[in-house]
């Protein structure tokens, strides 16, 4: 177990940038407007090989008795709270450009009262001149205070050295010490186990992402409000799952809704939007959530094609089911009567079961068809546990390697039945192929020329290779490779009749 630092202060003191270069690359989106961290964001890190976690909140924007009308703020203040519990050591940051503010006072009482050990980062002491300013800090009431410079990395060593050195001994695995010395600098990390599954939660704003990773991991982690663009980080929720005597980790990302460009609203808006499009990037899985009342809408649409874009495998889930599961009741209950009276089979089909609904969504996203369809209410739990399956059984089906001999025999019998079309006069031929990545799947195909090898019957065969294999939920890559022997030569036309050669 590595021990946990928090980072914590007002706002715009820089606590972001701190917490970008600690952890060496930008996860927390940094910017000169007050409150854009709001959710607690954590990352696990490294200093001179010793592992941690490391976690940035928002700004405490409310002096003591002061209550909070926006609900957002009140949220964010009650998650520095959770992180102010959790922590090890805490990190107070301030601004040496402003001196002592109200709002630092009201934050070092409440860290005094948490009986935690704090560290004083009085960041933006970028010159001689700025650094005079340190002492002043004095007055919080801490005793060790550390000038640095998040924007130019300097003053972290001494910093994270002496935070570092008041981690608890129990975070160092073979320590029997009740504290780690501050001389003691090389630790040997705790033995990796296996590595937590990645799954990106995105979609449109207000469809219940950050519901549905506060019921997954059955706490309040995020920030939930009705008003959309809440998030603006992707936070990333670690959380553990026992099934049958085995614990599974995963890595839950929630992400900020990804709208339309023209809907975005200045730069926070923009970076907001960028980090939940890089989180699809980097997840094994993107749990694409949809709203059960609205249906799927035009962006829901695009956010799908980023994922196939992105060749991730995918779960879609129908978020707030039992907001319209009354409707669904009814409708049945209207299907049985028409059936009672021998109307039924003159009516249009009716959407009045799960597998029905189910078929619609695939239907509309009919390029991400391949993707298991599961009915959820973040808010009553219903399917969650339908939910964790899907991920599992689409876990074990990209770790899925085919046989290169019974791959070849299935892509065989499909070519007999189907023959490709031919174009300029040529045939595609296949002589082999073998598979070459398990995440995404990825084939590759031996062939004549690959230019002759279409999108049509590139989808016939990921049709018939997903009847043979399954692939549930996962993109199939097929490479097609010509055999440089293979290509035919192109003729050349016959020189006109009667015409002579070495004229």
């Amino acid at each position: 177990m590595s021990g946990l630092i928090a980072i914590v202060g007002r706002p715009n003191v820089g606590k972001s940038a701190l917490f970008n270069r600690i952890v060496g690359r930008r996860i927390a989106i940094v910017h000169d407007e007050p409150g854009v961290t709001r959710d607690r964001i954590s990352a696990e890190a490294e200093w001179h090989g010793r592992p941690f976690t490391l976690v940035d909140t928002g700004g405490i924007g409310l002096l003591r008795k002061e209550k909070a009308g926006d609900v957002i703020l009140k949220a964010a203040v009650e998650q520095v709270e959770l992180a102010i519990e959790a922590a090890s050591v805490i990190i107070m940051v301030t601004n040496v450009q402003e001196g002592v503010a109200p709002l630092d006072r009201e934050v070092a009482l409440r860290l005094r009262a948490s009986r935690k050990p704090v560290l004083v980062a009085v960041n933006k002491v970028d010159d001689t001149k700025a650094e005079a300013g340190v002492d002043e800090f004095a007055e919080l009431g801490f005793d060790f205070l550390f000038p640095v410079s998040a924007i130019h990395r300097s003053g972290i060593d001494p910093l994270m050295q002496q935070a570092m050195s008041w981690l608890p001994a129990e975070d160092v695995p073979g320590s029997t010490s009740e504290v780690q010395s501050p001389d003691e600098t090389s630790v040997e990390p705790p033995a990796s186990g296996p590595s937590a599954l990645k799954l990106a939660i995105v979609g449109r704003p207000n469809v219940g992402k950050s519901s549905l990773v506060n019921a997954l991991t059955q706490s309040e982690r995020v920030i939930v409000s009705p008003i959309p663009g809440t998030t603006r980080d992707s936070v990333d929720v670690p959380f553990e799952v026992e099934t049958d005597g085995v614990r599974q980790s995963y890595v839950l990302i929630d992400t900020a809704g990804i709208r339309k460009t023209r809907q975005m609203h200045g730069d926070i808006e923009f970076y907001s939007v960028k980090r939940a499009e890089e989180s699809i990037a980097r997840c094994d899985i993107a749990v694409l959530v949809l709203d059960a009342e609205t249906g799927i809408l035009e962006q829901d649409k695009k956010i799908a094609a980023r994922i196939v874009e992105e060749r991730r495998a995918c779960v879609i889930v129908v978020n707030k089911w039992d907001l319209v599961a009354d409707a669904v009741r009814q409708a049945q209950e209207e299907e049985m009567a028409r059936r009672q009276k021998g109307e039924s089979k003159h009516r249009p089909k009716q959407m009045v079961t799960l597998s029905d609904f189910g078929e619609w969504v695939q239907e509309l996203l009919f390029f991400l068809d391949y993707a298991p369809v599961i009915f959820t209410s973040a808010k009553s739990g219903f399917h969650l546990d339908r939910l964790l399956e899907a991920v599992r059984y689409v876990a074990a089906q990209l770790k899925q390697q085919v046989p290169t001999a019974l791959l070849n025999r299935v892509l065989r019998d499909a070519v007999e039945r189907q023959s490709p079309v031919s174009a300029f006069g040529h045939f595609l031929k296949f002589f082999y192929a073998t598979q070459v990545r398990r995440a995404p799947p990825t084939f590759l195909l031996f062939v004549n020329r690959d230019e002759l090898f279409s999108d049509s019957y590139q989808k016939y065969l990921q049709r018939e290779m997903r009847k043979a294999f399954g692939f549930e939920g996962c993109p199939l890559v097929l490479v097609p490779k010509a055999r440089p022997k293979t290509i035919e030569p192109v003729r050349k036309s016959a020189p006109p009749s009667g015409s002579r050669r070495g004229r």
